[in-house]
């Protein structure tokens, strides 16, 4: 799930990321283009009703994509992704739009 906030003049947009709380985890991390998928450079806060959050300030006019990487191993999709792109490992990508 993403919550987006567009700032008044319109150049940035802030953008809350939700893993589900489906997801079981010790540890999140958002990994995507806006970080050059470094697996480690945005880790997620854990809430106290089971998802894990984080917020990042994205540029308008532009598609992002993403992933959660859960526990350091395993890959998850944002359910509620704005739209989904291949990936070249046999798989798909969340994507935002901004």
């Amino acid at each position: 799930m993403m919550k987006k906030s567009y700032a008044k003049n319109g150049k940035t947009c802030k953008v809350t990321f939700y893993t589900n709380k489906e997801i079981k985890a010790e540890t999140v991390h958002l990994v995507g283009d806006f970080n050059d998928w470094d697996e480690k450079a945005t880790p997620m806060s854990p809430l106290k009703d089971g998802r894990f959050t984080v917020q990042l300030t994205l540029e308008p006019g532009r598609e992002y994509q993403f992933r959660y990487l859960v526990n350091g191993t395993e890959w998850h999709n944002d359910w509620d992704a704005d739209k989904y792109a291949p990936n070249p490992y046999n798989g798909d990508n969340s994507v935002v739009i901004v």
